[in-house]
Protein backbone atom coordinates (compact mmCIF):
# COMPACT_ATOMS: atom_id res chain seq x y z
CA UNK A 1 0.00 0.00 0.00
CA UNK A 2 1.73 3.58 -1.17
CA UNK A 3 2.50 5.67 1.87
CA UNK A 4 1.43 9.02 0.68
CA UNK A 5 -0.72 10.34 3.39
CA UNK A 6 1.02 12.93 5.70
CA UNK A 7 0.21 10.95 8.76
CA UNK A 8 1.80 7.70 8.65
CA UNK A 9 0.08 5.07 9.57
CA UNK A 10 3.05 2.75 11.17
CA UNK A 11 3.71 5.92 14.06
CA UNK A 12 -0.71 5.03 15.56
CA UNK A 13 -0.43 1.68 14.28
CA UNK A 14 2.18 -1.30 15.17
CA UNK A 15 2.78 -3.23 11.69
CA UNK A 16 5.34 -5.53 13.27
CA UNK A 17 3.10 -7.96 14.20
CA UNK A 18 2.18 -8.75 10.81
CA UNK A 19 3.63 -10.96 8.98
CA UNK A 20 3.73 -9.05 5.53
CA UNK A 21 5.22 -6.01 7.45
CA UNK A 22 7.60 -8.18 8.91
CA UNK A 23 8.72 -9.52 4.86
CA UNK A 24 8.84 -6.17 3.81
CA UNK A 25 10.57 -4.12 6.76
CA UNK A 26 13.08 -6.45 7.22
CA UNK A 27 14.29 -7.38 3.34
CA UNK A 28 17.95 -6.61 2.16
CA UNK A 29 17.16 -4.91 -1.18
CA UNK A 30 20.32 -4.41 -2.12
CA UNK A 31 22.50 -7.81 -1.18
CA UNK A 32 22.70 -9.08 -4.75
CA UNK A 33 24.42 -6.16 -6.18
CA UNK A 34 26.71 -5.48 -3.19
CA UNK A 35 27.65 -9.49 -3.86
CA UNK A 36 28.38 -8.51 -7.09
CA UNK A 37 30.22 -5.76 -6.67
CA UNK A 38 32.14 -7.26 -4.01
CA UNK A 39 33.14 -9.88 -6.51
CA UNK A 40 33.86 -7.93 -9.91
CA UNK A 41 36.43 -5.58 -7.16
CA UNK A 42 38.31 -9.07 -5.91
CA UNK A 43 38.48 -10.07 -9.60
CA UNK A 44 39.36 -6.54 -10.79
CA UNK A 45 42.72 -6.73 -8.20
CA UNK A 46 43.38 -10.23 -9.33
CA UNK A 47 43.73 -9.37 -12.79
CA UNK A 48 45.67 -6.20 -11.61
CA UNK A 49 48.16 -8.76 -10.69
CA UNK A 50 48.01 -10.90 -14.26
CA UNK A 51 50.79 -10.87 -16.53
CA UNK A 52 51.01 -8.78 -19.48
CA UNK A 53 53.04 -8.26 -22.31
CA UNK A 54 54.51 -4.95 -23.52
CA UNK A 55 54.36 -4.76 -27.00
CA UNK A 56 55.06 -1.96 -29.87
CA UNK A 57 52.06 -1.66 -32.41
CA UNK A 58 52.09 -0.19 -36.06
CA UNK A 59 50.54 -0.03 -38.94
CA UNK A 60 52.04 -1.14 -42.48
CA UNK A 61 51.73 -2.62 -45.91
CA UNK A 62 52.59 -5.88 -47.19
CA UNK A 63 55.52 -5.69 -49.50
CA UNK A 64 58.17 -8.15 -51.17
CA UNK A 65 61.62 -9.31 -49.45
CA UNK A 66 63.73 -8.31 -52.02
CA UNK A 67 63.90 -5.16 -54.68
CA UNK A 68 63.70 -7.30 -57.68
CA UNK A 69 59.92 -9.01 -56.38
CA UNK A 70 57.98 -5.27 -55.95
CA UNK A 71 55.60 -3.91 -58.66
CA UNK A 72 57.42 -1.91 -60.72
CA UNK A 73 56.73 0.14 -64.08
CA UNK A 74 58.50 -0.64 -67.40
CA UNK A 75 60.21 2.43 -69.02
CA UNK A 76 61.80 2.59 -72.91
CA UNK A 77 65.38 3.59 -72.95
CA UNK A 78 64.85 5.52 -76.14
CA UNK A 79 62.08 8.15 -77.04
CA UNK A 80 59.50 6.30 -79.98
CA UNK A 81 55.97 5.92 -80.86
CA UNK A 82 53.55 2.95 -80.06
CA UNK A 83 52.87 0.77 -83.00
CA UNK A 84 51.37 -2.14 -81.57
CA UNK A 85 50.29 -4.21 -78.58
CA UNK A 86 50.64 -7.63 -77.64
CA UNK A 87 48.86 -7.70 -74.30
CA UNK A 88 46.33 -6.46 -72.01
CA UNK A 89 45.50 -5.34 -68.66
CA UNK A 90 45.66 -8.59 -66.26
CA UNK A 91 47.56 -10.61 -68.57
CA UNK A 92 50.65 -12.91 -67.86
CA UNK A 93 53.70 -13.23 -69.20
CA UNK A 94 56.76 -14.66 -69.14
CA UNK A 95 60.25 -13.31 -68.86
CA UNK A 96 61.37 -12.00 -72.54
CA UNK A 97 57.50 -11.82 -73.51
CA UNK A 98 56.57 -9.06 -76.05
CA UNK A 99 54.48 -6.36 -74.38
CA UNK A 100 54.58 -3.76 -77.10
CA UNK A 101 56.40 -2.70 -80.43
CA UNK A 102 57.59 0.77 -80.71
CA UNK A 103 59.00 2.97 -83.94
CA UNK A 104 61.95 5.74 -83.93
CA UNK A 105 60.70 9.26 -84.41
CA UNK A 106 64.24 10.39 -84.14
CA UNK A 107 65.36 10.97 -88.42
CA UNK A 108 69.32 9.79 -87.80
CA UNK A 109 67.40 6.60 -87.14
CA UNK A 110 64.49 6.10 -89.90
CA UNK A 111 67.08 3.82 -92.21
CA UNK A 112 65.91 0.56 -91.83
CA UNK A 113 69.27 -0.83 -93.30
CA UNK A 114 71.23 1.35 -91.21
CA UNK A 115 73.12 -1.63 -89.66
CA UNK A 116 74.44 -3.02 -93.13
CA UNK A 117 75.38 0.26 -94.29
CA UNK A 118 77.11 1.21 -91.03
CA UNK A 119 78.74 -2.46 -91.27
CA UNK A 120 79.95 -2.19 -94.45
CA UNK A 121 81.59 1.51 -93.73
CA UNK A 122 83.24 -0.32 -90.76
CA UNK A 123 84.70 -3.60 -93.40
CA UNK A 124 85.84 -0.46 -95.60
CA UNK A 125 87.93 0.92 -93.24
CA UNK A 126 89.06 -1.79 -91.96
CA UNK A 127 90.44 -2.54 -95.79
CA UNK A 128 91.93 0.73 -94.93
CA UNK A 129 93.67 -0.39 -92.11
CA UNK A 130 94.96 -3.28 -93.97
CA UNK A 131 96.68 -1.28 -96.61
CA UNK A 132 98.08 1.43 -94.37
CA UNK A 133 99.67 -1.75 -92.73
CA UNK A 134 101.37 -2.63 -96.23
CA UNK A 135 102.30 0.67 -96.52
CA UNK A 136 104.19 0.42 -93.08
CA UNK A 137 105.60 -3.12 -93.79
CA UNK A 138 106.77 -1.59 -97.20
CA UNK A 139 108.44 1.32 -95.72
CA UNK A 140 110.33 -0.67 -93.02
CA UNK A 141 111.57 -2.82 -95.90
CA UNK A 142 112.74 0.02 -97.55
CA UNK A 143 114.48 1.49 -94.63
CA UNK A 144 116.37 -2.00 -94.10
CA UNK A 145 117.44 -1.49 -97.76
CA UNK A 146 118.60 1.77 -97.73
CA UNK A 147 120.99 1.19 -94.38
CA UNK A 148 122.36 -1.77 -95.87
CA UNK A 149 122.99 0.58 -99.06
CA UNK A 150 123.99 3.27 -96.66
CA UNK A 151 126.38 0.97 -95.27
CA UNK A 152 127.84 -1.02 -98.79
CA UNK A 153 128.55 2.61 -100.08
CA UNK A 154 130.50 3.79 -96.68
CA UNK A 155 132.81 0.51 -97.06
CA UNK A 156 133.24 2.00 -100.59
CA UNK A 157 134.21 5.73 -99.05
CA UNK A 158 136.21 4.24 -96.43
CA UNK A 159 138.20 1.71 -99.06
CA UNK A 160 138.34 4.66 -101.00
CA UNK A 161 139.90 6.20 -98.67
CA UNK A 162 142.39 3.84 -97.79
CA UNK A 163 143.18 3.36 -101.36
CA UNK A 164 144.16 6.99 -101.61
CA UNK A 165 145.97 7.01 -98.02
CA UNK A 166 148.31 4.49 -100.00
CA UNK A 167 148.67 6.55 -103.15
CA UNK A 168 149.66 9.14 -101.40
CA UNK A 169 152.47 7.02 -99.11
CA UNK A 170 153.75 6.00 -102.56
CA UNK A 171 153.58 9.09 -103.94
CA UNK A 172 155.23 10.60 -100.73
CA UNK A 173 158.39 7.81 -101.47
CA UNK A 174 158.31 8.98 -105.26
CA UNK A 175 158.55 12.59 -104.40
CA UNK A 176 161.43 11.46 -101.18
CA UNK A 177 163.41 9.25 -104.13
CA UNK A 178 162.65 12.06 -106.74
CA UNK A 179 164.52 14.60 -103.93
CA UNK A 180 166.87 12.41 -103.52
CA UNK A 181 167.84 12.25 -107.45
CA UNK A 182 167.22 15.94 -107.66
CA UNK A 183 170.25 15.95 -105.01
CA UNK A 184 172.39 13.67 -106.71
CA UNK A 185 171.87 15.54 -110.12
CA UNK A 186 172.95 19.04 -108.13
CA UNK A 187 176.15 17.09 -106.98
CA UNK A 188 177.19 16.03 -110.18
CA UNK A 189 176.55 18.91 -112.23
CA UNK A 190 178.29 20.65 -109.59
CA UNK A 191 180.98 18.33 -109.71
CA UNK A 192 180.75 18.68 -113.79
CA UNK A 193 180.88 22.85 -113.67
CA UNK A 194 183.96 23.00 -111.34
CA UNK A 195 186.12 20.40 -113.27
CA UNK A 196 185.20 22.51 -116.09
CA UNK A 197 185.95 25.72 -114.42
CA UNK A 198 189.35 24.20 -113.30
CA UNK A 199 189.77 22.96 -117.23
CA UNK A 200 189.77 19.15 -116.51
CA UNK A 201 186.56 18.30 -118.38
CA UNK A 202 184.57 19.32 -120.86
CA UNK A 203 181.36 21.49 -121.72
CA UNK A 204 179.24 18.75 -123.03
CA UNK A 205 179.85 16.85 -119.91
CA UNK A 206 178.61 20.28 -117.93
CA UNK A 207 175.82 20.34 -120.27
CA UNK A 208 174.78 17.15 -119.74
CA UNK A 209 174.66 17.46 -116.12
CA UNK A 210 172.78 20.68 -116.14
CA UNK A 211 170.46 18.84 -118.47
CA UNK A 212 170.02 15.64 -116.09
CA UNK A 213 169.35 18.54 -113.18
CA UNK A 214 166.70 20.28 -114.99
CA UNK A 215 164.97 16.68 -116.05
CA UNK A 216 165.22 15.72 -112.06
CA UNK A 217 164.24 18.96 -110.92
CA UNK A 218 160.68 18.27 -113.16
CA UNK A 219 160.39 14.95 -112.18
CA UNK A 220 161.13 16.61 -108.33
CA UNK A 221 158.02 19.36 -109.14
CA UNK A 222 155.63 16.72 -111.01
CA UNK A 223 156.02 14.15 -108.08
CA UNK A 224 155.32 17.07 -105.84
CA UNK A 225 152.24 17.75 -108.28
CA UNK A 226 151.48 13.98 -107.78
CA UNK A 227 151.09 13.83 -103.71
CA UNK A 228 149.24 17.05 -103.53
CA UNK A 229 146.94 15.17 -106.24
CA UNK A 230 147.00 12.08 -103.66
CA UNK A 231 145.74 13.91 -100.69
CA UNK A 232 142.85 15.67 -102.21
CA UNK A 233 141.75 12.72 -103.51
CA UNK A 234 141.91 11.54 -99.45
CA UNK A 235 140.10 14.31 -98.70
CA UNK A 236 137.61 13.72 -101.09
CA UNK A 237 137.14 10.48 -100.33
CA UNK A 238 136.11 12.00 -96.62
CA UNK A 239 134.19 13.99 -97.88
CA UNK A 240 132.29 11.32 -100.39
CA UNK A 241 131.82 9.78 -96.26
CA UNK A 242 130.28 13.11 -95.15
CA UNK A 243 128.16 13.22 -98.62
CA UNK A 244 127.01 9.42 -98.49
CA UNK A 245 126.01 9.59 -94.48
CA UNK A 246 123.93 13.21 -95.14
CA UNK A 247 122.11 11.62 -98.44
CA UNK A 248 121.58 8.43 -96.63
CA UNK A 249 120.18 10.41 -93.75
CA UNK A 250 117.78 12.10 -96.10
CA UNK A 251 116.84 9.17 -97.61
CA UNK A 252 116.05 7.21 -94.55
CA UNK A 253 114.56 10.11 -92.47
CA UNK A 254 111.65 10.72 -95.56
CA UNK A 255 111.47 7.29 -95.78
CA UNK A 256 110.43 7.10 -91.31
CA UNK A 257 108.55 10.07 -91.84
CA UNK A 258 106.40 8.49 -94.91
CA UNK A 259 105.99 5.30 -92.23
CA UNK A 260 105.19 7.48 -89.07
CA UNK A 261 102.56 9.16 -91.68
CA UNK A 262 101.38 5.62 -92.58
CA UNK A 263 101.18 4.52 -89.13
CA UNK A 264 99.23 7.53 -87.69
CA UNK A 265 96.75 7.33 -90.28
CA UNK A 266 95.96 3.46 -89.75
CA UNK A 267 95.38 4.42 -86.17
CA UNK A 268 93.25 6.61 -86.85
CA UNK A 269 91.69 4.52 -89.07
CA UNK A 270 91.79 1.92 -86.66
CA UNK A 271 89.78 4.71 -84.06
CA UNK A 272 87.35 5.07 -86.77
CA UNK A 273 86.64 0.99 -87.24
CA UNK A 274 86.44 0.87 -83.52
CA UNK A 275 83.60 3.77 -83.85
CA UNK A 276 81.85 2.43 -86.45
CA UNK A 277 81.97 -1.27 -84.12
CA UNK A 278 80.80 0.75 -81.59
CA UNK A 279 77.64 3.11 -83.53
CA UNK A 280 76.99 -0.81 -85.29
CA UNK A 281 76.54 -2.08 -81.81
CA UNK A 282 74.71 0.71 -80.39
CA UNK A 283 72.38 -0.10 -83.95
CA UNK A 284 71.84 -3.69 -83.04
CA UNK A 285 70.75 -3.12 -79.26
CA UNK A 286 68.70 0.07 -80.38
CA UNK A 287 66.70 -1.89 -82.84
CA UNK A 288 66.29 -4.80 -80.33
CA UNK A 289 65.19 -2.05 -77.82
CA UNK A 290 62.23 -1.26 -80.29
CA UNK A 291 60.42 -4.69 -78.96
CA UNK A 292 59.34 -4.06 -74.93
CA UNK A 293 59.74 -6.85 -73.28
CA UNK A 294 58.82 -8.25 -69.68
CA UNK A 295 61.70 -8.10 -67.29
CA UNK A 296 60.25 -11.22 -65.28
CA UNK A 297 57.55 -13.70 -64.85
CA UNK A 298 54.19 -11.64 -63.71
CA UNK A 299 51.42 -9.77 -64.07
CA UNK A 300 50.66 -6.44 -66.22
CA UNK A 301 48.91 -4.41 -64.70
CA UNK A 302 48.26 -1.39 -65.68
CA UNK A 303 48.94 0.12 -69.55
CA UNK A 304 50.19 3.92 -68.53
CA UNK A 305 50.44 4.93 -72.43
CA UNK A 306 47.56 3.47 -74.36
CA UNK A 307 46.88 3.76 -78.18
CA UNK A 308 48.52 3.55 -81.73
CA UNK A 309 51.60 6.15 -82.48
CA UNK A 310 51.47 7.97 -78.94
CA UNK A 311 54.61 9.03 -78.59
CA UNK A 312 56.58 9.22 -75.62
CA UNK A 313 60.09 10.58 -74.41
CA UNK A 314 62.66 8.09 -73.05
CA UNK A 315 62.62 7.06 -69.54
CA UNK A 316 58.91 7.73 -69.72
CA UNK A 317 56.29 4.71 -67.78
CA UNK A 318 55.20 2.75 -70.33
CA UNK A 319 53.22 -0.21 -68.33
CA UNK A 320 52.83 -1.54 -65.05
CA UNK A 321 53.88 -5.26 -64.06
CA UNK A 322 53.78 -7.06 -61.01
CA UNK A 323 55.93 -10.22 -59.96
CA UNK A 324 54.01 -13.71 -60.17
CA UNK A 325 56.44 -15.31 -57.03
CA UNK A 326 56.76 -12.45 -54.42
CA UNK A 327 58.66 -13.27 -51.38
CA UNK A 328 56.04 -11.72 -49.12
CA UNK A 329 57.20 -9.09 -46.27
CA UNK A 330 55.84 -6.66 -44.03
CA UNK A 331 56.62 -3.06 -43.79
CA UNK A 332 55.99 -1.12 -40.65
CA UNK A 333 56.67 1.85 -39.24
CA UNK A 334 57.27 2.40 -35.12
CA UNK A 335 57.86 5.54 -33.59
CA UNK A 336 61.20 7.18 -32.87
CA UNK A 337 61.08 6.60 -28.63
CA UNK A 338 60.26 2.96 -29.36
CA UNK A 339 63.23 2.47 -31.91
CA UNK A 340 65.53 1.15 -29.11
CA UNK A 341 63.46 -2.04 -28.49
CA UNK A 342 63.58 -3.11 -32.16
CA UNK A 343 65.87 -5.54 -32.86
CA UNK A 344 66.91 -7.29 -35.60
CA UNK A 345 65.77 -10.89 -35.56
CA UNK A 346 62.82 -10.22 -33.18
CA UNK A 347 59.26 -11.52 -33.36
CA UNK A 348 56.21 -9.91 -34.21
CA UNK A 349 52.58 -10.75 -34.42
CA UNK A 350 51.04 -9.22 -37.65
CA UNK A 351 46.86 -9.12 -38.37
CA UNK A 352 46.42 -8.60 -42.11
CA UNK A 353 43.82 -6.74 -43.58
CA UNK A 354 40.84 -8.68 -44.59
CA UNK A 355 41.84 -11.81 -42.38
CA UNK A 356 39.57 -11.81 -39.03
CA UNK A 357 40.98 -11.82 -36.09
CA UNK A 358 40.53 -11.31 -32.76
CA UNK A 359 43.65 -9.53 -30.75
CA UNK A 360 44.52 -8.93 -27.09
CA UNK A 361 47.67 -7.09 -27.81
CA UNK A 362 49.25 -7.98 -24.26
CA UNK A 363 47.80 -11.85 -24.46
CA UNK A 364 49.17 -13.04 -27.83
CA UNK A 365 48.84 -16.74 -26.29
CA UNK A 366 44.79 -15.67 -26.58
CA UNK A 367 45.13 -13.74 -29.74
CA UNK A 368 43.18 -15.40 -32.89
CA UNK A 369 44.07 -14.71 -36.73
CA UNK A 370 47.70 -13.10 -36.18
CA UNK A 371 50.53 -14.58 -38.05
CA UNK A 372 54.35 -14.51 -36.65
CA UNK A 373 57.03 -12.58 -38.54
CA UNK A 374 60.83 -12.02 -38.09
CA UNK A 375 62.46 -8.68 -38.11
CA UNK A 376 65.25 -8.87 -40.45
CA UNK A 377 65.77 -4.56 -41.33
CA UNK A 378 65.14 -1.60 -38.82
CA UNK A 379 66.10 1.54 -41.48
CA UNK A 380 68.69 3.89 -39.78
CA UNK A 381 66.81 6.91 -40.94
CA UNK A 382 63.74 7.90 -40.14
CA UNK A 383 61.22 8.35 -43.01
CA UNK A 384 59.11 11.04 -44.29
CA UNK A 385 56.06 10.45 -41.65
CA UNK A 386 58.19 10.99 -38.69
CA UNK A 387 58.64 7.07 -37.80
CA UNK A 388 61.59 4.57 -38.53
CA UNK A 389 60.96 1.78 -40.76
CA UNK A 390 61.33 -2.28 -40.28
CA UNK A 391 60.93 -5.32 -42.84
CA UNK A 392 59.36 -8.15 -41.36
CA UNK A 393 59.65 -11.75 -43.42
CA UNK A 394 57.88 -14.85 -42.27
CA UNK A 395 58.65 -16.42 -39.22
CA UNK A 396 59.86 -20.03 -39.98
CA UNK A 397 58.99 -21.49 -36.80
CA UNK A 398 54.90 -20.29 -37.22
CA UNK A 399 52.47 -21.29 -39.23
CA UNK A 400 52.39 -19.82 -42.98
CA UNK A 401 51.65 -16.37 -44.53
CA UNK A 402 47.42 -16.77 -46.15
CA UNK A 403 48.46 -17.48 -49.57
CA UNK A 404 46.00 -14.87 -51.32
CA UNK A 405 47.49 -12.06 -49.53
CA UNK A 406 49.02 -9.52 -51.99
CA UNK A 407 51.52 -6.71 -51.80
CA UNK A 408 49.84 -3.61 -50.96
CA UNK A 409 47.39 -4.78 -48.29
CA UNK A 410 47.65 -3.33 -44.76
CA UNK A 411 48.74 -4.86 -42.12
CA UNK A 412 48.90 -4.38 -38.23
CA UNK A 413 52.03 -5.29 -36.34
CA UNK A 414 52.32 -6.44 -32.92
CA UNK A 415 56.20 -6.41 -31.38
CA UNK A 416 56.35 -8.25 -27.96
CA UNK A 417 58.54 -7.29 -25.15
CA UNK A 418 58.68 -7.90 -21.40
CA UNK A 419 56.20 -9.50 -19.30
CA UNK A 420 54.66 -7.39 -16.42
CA UNK A 421 51.59 -6.52 -14.34
CA UNK A 422 48.53 -5.27 -15.54
CA UNK A 423 49.03 -2.72 -12.96
CA UNK A 424 52.45 -2.03 -14.22
CA UNK A 425 51.29 -1.08 -17.87
CA UNK A 426 47.85 0.61 -16.30
CA UNK A 427 50.06 3.02 -14.74
CA UNK A 428 52.76 3.10 -17.24
CA UNK A 429 49.83 4.44 -19.54
CA UNK A 430 48.49 6.95 -17.48
CA UNK A 431 52.15 8.50 -17.43
CA UNK A 432 53.06 8.07 -20.97
CA UNK A 433 56.26 6.30 -20.33
CA UNK A 434 57.81 4.02 -22.65
CA UNK A 435 58.33 0.13 -22.36
CA UNK A 436 60.93 -0.79 -20.46
CA UNK A 437 64.33 -1.12 -22.29
CA UNK A 438 64.31 -4.31 -23.70
CA UNK A 439 67.42 -6.34 -25.00
CA UNK A 440 66.88 -10.04 -26.29
CA UNK A 441 68.17 -12.89 -24.99
CA UNK A 442 70.87 -13.85 -27.16
CA UNK A 443 72.09 -10.17 -27.44
CA UNK A 444 72.36 -10.03 -24.03
CA UNK A 445 73.99 -13.25 -23.82
CA UNK A 446 76.88 -12.17 -26.61
CA UNK A 447 77.48 -9.20 -24.17
CA UNK A 448 78.32 -11.18 -21.39
CA UNK A 449 80.67 -12.99 -23.31
CA UNK A 450 82.32 -10.03 -24.84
Amino acid sequence: MLNISRNPLNKDVDLSHFKSASHVFNKDYYKYWRRFLGGFAIVCFIILFLPWTQNISGRGKVTSLTPEQRPQTIQSPIPGSIQQWYVREGDQVKKGDTIMKIAEIKSEYFDPNLVQRTEKQRQAKSFSVESYQGKVKAQNVRIGALVRERKLKLEMAENKILQALQKVKADSIDLVAARTNLSIAQTKYNRADSLYQDGFTALKRVEDARVKLQETQAKETSQEAKLLVSKNEVINARLDIARIQAEYADKISKAESEKFSALSNQLDTEAQVQKLENEVSNYTIRNGLLYVTAPYDGYIQTALRGGIGQTFKEGEELVGIIPENVDLAVETFVEPIDLPLIHKGEKVRVQFDGWPAIIFSGWPNVSYGTYGAEVVAVERFISPNGKFRVLLKPDPEDHAWPKDVRPGSGAFTMALLEDVPIWFELWRQLNGFPPNYYQPIDTAKNTKKK
